[in-house]
């Protein structure tokens, strides 16, 4: 009998200080101090608050906790939101070179994202077929919110970005909607982490209303979306959506009922969420098949090992079945097989391929 796999299916790595070019540093872009206490940008420092945001510490990390694999995305911090076109090209540049290199020296232990700017359509549109066709990677990352050229904040799911979509669906990839930047575009004083603990997941629930308004999950049927943090809001929100699209029609004309997308097999969520009735929320409106293991780590708002919170990779998922949420078999597919099922679709040779690294 197989043994039952333990994939990560959001998980997020740093670059040793010595592996970020120097122009990164020098344009305030991004850098980490040489005693990797804290990552910075050009009036912004956060504390490196676990080790294993580095690759060998991480590797560590994962086998302490039985991690097989790990799906890492870009760094929030590299969307390139407000850089200069050639700086944004760069630092965009760096950050999938550096994950195409930890994804192809480590294949049993990463899968590893990239990043483009939608921004910039058609140099995105470059750098995908670049990602996917010269570095062999999947899956692509997309902030939930961008800003265009002339300095307008859009959201992910605008027409304007559906060459971005013909190309996904073309690929057959995986796609990532991360939040980030909301104290950028949300008029409100960056206080208590309230961009973090609150407008992110606004952010993700903004980004679901116009994936599901613009039928994009039929329209590219060949591209699987998972949201960050179980799209927390959107789930608590699906009912007030469907009261007001079908209270005022004349808003949404030519666009899709929200009650379409509920549980659709190209929609996904990840188990983020922090509590077992936010859980059982998300496997009521999606069912257990929408959902993968995402621990976040090592960021503190990730699942990690934790004295003060009592918690640990995985902890989640362990309290949902003492509480008759998930059975023990939903559980193992939350670990591997809805993961793969978002990673590859039903492209089964790469799920097999995936699937003998791990293993070999």
């Amino acid at each position: 009998m197989k043994r039952k796999l333990r994939i990560n299916g959001h998980s997020h790595l740093l670059p040793y200080p010595n592996e970020i070019p120097q122009f990164m540093k020098d344009k305030g872009i991004f850098w980490v101090d040489e005693d990797k206490k804290f990552m910075l940008q050009k009036d912004w420092r956060r504390p490196v608050t676990d080790s294993s945001f580095f690759l060998n510490e991480k590797l560590e990390w994962m086998e302490r906790f039985n991690i097989d694999h790990a799906v890492v995305l870009n760094l929030s911090q590299l969307y390139g939101n407000g850089l200069r076109l050639e700086e944004m090209k760069q630092a965009l540049r760096f950050q999938n070179d550096f994950n195409a290199k930890v994804q192809q020296d480590n294949p049993s232990k990463f899968t590893c994202g990239f990043v483009v700017h939608p921004g910039f359509v058609r140099g995105a549109c470059w750098e995908i077929e670049r990602c996917v066709e010269e570095l062999g990677m999947r899956l692509l990352c997309l902030p939930t919110h961008y800003m265009d050229t002339i300095g307008t904040w859009r959201c992910i799911f605008d027409e304007e970005n559906e060459p971005i979509f013909e190309l996904a669906n073309k690929y057959n990839l995986a796609i990532e909607i991360h939040p980030y930047d909301g104290e950028k575009f949300i008029k409100l004083q960056n206080t208590s982490w309230r961009f973090h603990l609150i407008w992110m997941l606004a952010q993700c629930a903004d980004a679901y209303h116009f994936l599901t308004l613009n039928g994009y999950y039929e329209k590219y049927p060949n591209m699987r979306i998972c949201f960050a943090h179980g799209g927390q809001l959107a789930q608590m929100n699906l009912g007030r959506r469907i009261q007001g699209f079908d209270g005022r029609p004349d808003l949404f004309e030519g666009q899709s009922h929200p009650r379409k997308a509920v549980g659709h097999k190209n929609i996904f969520f990840d188990t983020l969420v922090h509590d077992t009735g936010s859980l059982e929320l998300l496997v009521k409106n999606q069912s257990s098949k929408q959902v993968l293991i995402g621990l976040d780590d090592p960021y503190p708002l990730g699942e990690m090992e934790s004295d003060r919170q009592s918690s640990y990779p995985g902890k989640i998922l362990d309290l949902a079945i003492e509480r008759d949420i998930i059975t023990e078999n939903e559980k193992d597919k939350m670990w591997e097989d809805n993961v793969l099922q978002w990673l590859f679709g039903d492209d089964n040779a790469a799920k097999q391929d995936l699937i003998n690294k791990i293993l070999q």
